[in-house]
């Protein structure tokens, strides 16, 4: 997989020690960095680049930075322009923000104070990679499902969401509720895996006083709770059958039934579903009912798991990060091939496990970058794959070949465990594979799949 930056940042200073440190400190998080040691230059850079952010000097020769900020934004007025001063001139940089500043630095600032300000300025400029506070993508498949939360979110119909643990269901769900005509009524969220039956029946719909034993006061449900709302089925592929059939009333007649109650109460309620099973399956073995899925299914969302969105990793990873650094006060950066390694992981767990392990890393690392060690350290290296007799006196660009190709088949594809045992990265790998392919004229891995399959098998 290719690299995926968080964006290429121009830095404009005449002073090389600046550019060295901001290029360091940006590197580190995944910025492509530009240097421009004078303002004409950096112009010139600017018209032959796509620049996310630009970062100057205000005092230089020749060309002040206040000047560049002048034709910087007359160029691009979108393009964010943070200025960086010396204490004296403090002043002036606050009035560089009437001429577009997004925002200034007074020397010396810190990795992190510099992180903050601009991940802040390329959040909103990019709102094309984060949606609706914590989901974060600049996948396609996310894109459309954030389109459909759009189109939907002022309507009343029942949205199913399906997809595995940690994908982030219910940030989805949130999100339907956050930007919907209901967003300033409650949210409401029961599992439907957490009670028994009978509780949960209770918990769903409320009881009157004395409807059975334990029963001492009335208890108003979930339904009621989220009139004129949204409630939140989590995990509803656990639901007793039963209940089920109860559910399916409430949401064709719009009312429930206390238990012990006399009278049905109306309600009104948007009502969404998610689950991490196969729906359809469980419909099959019937433990599902059918006429209740196609009840709650109008609206149908399959979130992807995170290795189906893998250019999302990165971005993730330094969200991330960028929060851990807030709350810790700690300057941190996540190492190339640590990045690398993360990228090529599956992810059970998905967003889940990423964002834990993040953490977990984040607080025991001891240094400022996070290397690959630090979250694969059980990883170990296998038995290298050996060459089989009749390879005796091959060419060593042929033994070569099968060594990556029977390692990477020995693996499971996996190019950052076939990479550490074979001693190189795994970008190497990656440009040994297109190498090997385009001198066979075959196509990538990528755009065939089962030919992909064929390579890895060709010296087996």
């Amino acid at each position: 997989m290719s690299k995926q930056p968080s964006g290429t940042i121009l830095v404009v200073d005449d002073k090389s020690v600046i550019r060295d440190f901001l290029q360091n400190a940006l590197s580190l998080r995944g910025y492509n960095v530009i240097l421009a040691d004078n303002a004409y230059k950096a112009l010139e850079i600017f018209e032959q680049n796509t620049i996310e952010a630009v970062i100057t000097d205000v005092r230089m020769p020749r060309m002040s930075g206040v000047a560049l900020l002048k034709k910087l934004k007359k160029i691009s007025p979108g393009t964010p322009v943070v200025v960086i001063t010396g204490y004296g001139t403090v002043n002036g940089a606050v009035e560089t923000m009437k001429y577009g500043a997004s925002d200034y630095l007074s020397k010396p600032f810190s990795a992190a104070k510099l992180y903050e300000v601009l991940a802040g300025l390329l959040y909103e400029r990019s709102k094309a990679e984060t949606y609706y506070g914590r989901i974060i993508t600049s996948d396609p498949q996310m894109r459309q499902i954030l389109e459909t939360v759009n189109i939907v979110a002022d309507s009343n119909a029942s949205v199913f969401i399906n997809g595995e643990s940690g994908t982030g269901k219910e940030l989805i769900a949130r999100a339907i509720h956050d930007c919907g005509n209901r967003r300033n009524e409650r949210f409401v969220s029961i599992n439907c895996a957490a009670l028994p039956e009978a509780l949960l029946e209770s918990e769903l719909f409320g009881h009157e006083q004395g409807a059975f034993t334990g029963a001492i006061a009335r208890q108003i449900g979930k339904f009621e709770l989220a009139h004129s709302g949204t409630l939140l089925l989590d995990e509803i592929a656990e639901m007793a059958p039963a209940l089920q059939a109860k559910l399916l009333r409430c949401l064709q007649e719009r009312e429930i039934d206390r238990i012990g109650g006399s009278a049905p109460i109306k309600v009104d309620v948007r009502v969404i579903a998610i689950t991490n099973k196969d729906i359809k399956k469980e419909i099959e073995e019937q433990r599902f009912r059918s006429d209740l899925y196609y009840r709650l299914n109008v609206v149908p969302i399959t979130v992807p798991p995170l290795r189906e969105r893998r250019d999302d990793i990165r971005l993730l990873a330094n969200h991330f990060l960028d929060e851990f650094s807030r709350r810790s006060g700690k300057t941190l950066g996540i190492s190339e091939d640590a990045m690398e390694a993360l990228e090529e992981y599956d992810w059970p767990g998905n967003v889940r496990e990423l964002e834990n392990l993040v953490e977990n890393v984040a607080t025991l690392c001891r240094n400022d970058a996070l290397s690959v060690t630090d979250f694969f350290p059980h990883d170990l290296p296998l038995e290298s794959a050996r060459l089989p007799l009749e390879f005796m006196g091959a060419t060593l660009q042929d033994a070569e070949k099968y060594l990556i190709i029977s390692t990477l088949e020995k693996m499971n594809g996996n190019q950052t465990r076939a990479a550490k045992i074979l001693g190189i990265t795994p970008r190497t790998i990656r440009n040994k594979l297109r190498k090997y392919m385009a001198e066979e004229g075959k196509t990538t891995p990528a755009e065939n799949k089962k030919q992909e399959e064929k390579d890895l098998l060709l010296f087996s």
